[in-house]
């Protein structure tokens, strides 16, 4: 494998003994610091392959100044260390090639994620695309096109849409998506689901909307 440059950015010890880990036997040279270091560690390697960044107490806006000064310093691709709490407001960047892990990841979980986005090897499989009418859905990097153009979903939109799509023409109860989608016990109420599915389909847009389907008394559907 050709050795590669990472940047790591973290500030808090936990995600930096994880990494550290992580990296360890890989083919890689790698530059560290804190958040408010990145600018200069991006100036001082150029040619870098990744970022990894911790967005874990970050907001959304502080995410995405780090995307636009990523999408203008190279061509590197960027991994997000994000806390559970904040995935719901998680948006992907659009900008860079990008992938995410949550806050308290195995060793294993996380080298294999910087593995993928350094050495990707062959074309993702087309067994990781899902196509509809002019919609591509890329299950390996959580991706979602429409007409060519980027979707800006939010982490738990995009599982939600990926969700659907994935079991075509099978209702789902809102109780049902609250467990599959969140995969975890959610107090706020099953009305959360009908707030994202609203959002899913104004970013989908009229056509493509029209197949996310209320069964009312039921759930929702992807209608395929």
């Amino acid at each position: 494998m050709q050795r590669k440059s990472v940047i790591f950015v973290a500030d808090s010890l936990d995600n930096a003994r994880v990494f550290k880990l992580a990296l360890t036997g890989l083919d890689v040279d790698i530059a560290s610091g804190s958040s408010a270091q990145l600018q200069r560690l991006l100036q001082q390697h150029p040619d870098y392959d990744l970022v990894i960044y911790e967005a874990t107490n970050d907001s959304g806006e502080k995410l995405a100044q780090v995307e636009k000064l990523l999408s203008h310093e190279g061509s590197g691709a960027l991994l997000i260390i994000v806390s559970q709490a904040h995935l719901n407001e998680f948006r992907f960047p659009v900008q860079v090639k990008s992938d995410f892990v949550v806050q308290g990841a195995s060793v294993e979980e996380c080298s294999a994620r910087i593995r993928q986005l350094l050495w990707p090897g062959n074309e993702t499989a087309s067994s990781d695309y899902l196509t509809v009418d002019n919609m591509t859905i890329n299950l390996a990097t959580y991706q979602v096109k429409v007409g060519g153009e980027p979707i800006d979903f939010t982490y738990l939109e995009y599982a939600l849409l990926a969700f659907l799509v994935t079991h075509p023409g099978r209702t789902y109860s809102r109780d049902a998506l609250l467990r599959r989608v969140w995969g975890f016990d959610y107090y706020g109420g099953s009305r959360t689901v009908d707030v994202h599915v609203r959002r899913v389909r104004s970013k989908l847009g009229p056509e493509l909307s029209q197949r996310l389907e209320t069964v009312r008394g039921v759930g929702y559907l992807w209608n395929s």
